[in-house]
Order: C-alpha cells, then sequence, then structure tokens
C-alpha cells in the first residue's frame, strides 16, 4: 500500500534512536526517546489550506527534526509512519 497525503501534510518515517551512549552503555526501549529526526516518505499537494495558498517547502527525501508530541502515527504493512502538517517540521536536516 502507498499513503498520499492531502493538503499541506507530509508522511514521515522516524529513524531509528541510538540504542548505544558514546561512552558505550546500552539504552533500552523503554528508556529511549521518541526520536525527533525523520524522512519525509510522501508530500501532499499544498494549495489552499484556510483560505491561505500553501506551497509545500518540503520533498521526499528530506531529512526533518520534528516536534516531539505532533502528528497521528499509524501502522501500515508492519511500517510505522506519522502524518502532520508541513508547519509541524521545525527544520531541514542539511548533510
Amino acid at each position: 500500500m502507498k499513503l498520499k497525503p492531502l493538503g499541506d501534510r507530509v508522511v514521515l518515517k522516524f529513524l531509528e534512536a541510538e540504542e548505544v551512549t558514546k561512552s558505550g552503555f546500552i539504552i533500552t526501549a523503554a528508556a529511549q526517546e521518541k526520536p525527533q529526526i525523520a524522512q519525509i516518505i510522501a508530500v501532499g499537494p499544498g494549495g489552499v489550506v484556510d483560505g491561505k495558498e500553501i506551497k509545500m517547502e518540503l520533498k521526499v527525501g528530506d531529512k526533518v527534526v520534528m516536534s516531539k508530541y505532533s502528528g497521528t502515527e499509524i501502522k501500515l504493512d508492519d511500517e510505522q509512519y506519522t502524518i502532520c502538517h508541513q508547519s509541524d517540521v521545525l527544520a531541514i536536516v542539511e548533510d
């Protein structure tokens, strides 16, 4: 199956959190925070949202920093995704 977001929404897949600290300690899954860096999987068309023209500035493949508690989490084909508005993305991670 494929997700196609509507309006100014994007589909994200969070990147795995570090399981070992720099000093070598292993972090259990229960103690790990939700990662805030994700990769854009799909981008909506933008358009008019609430009477305002929205231009999509994100593209598929971008790595981004997300607001900690934003978006809607879904599971599709045994993969976890988050769908959120473009405005919930705080920054693009540039290599």
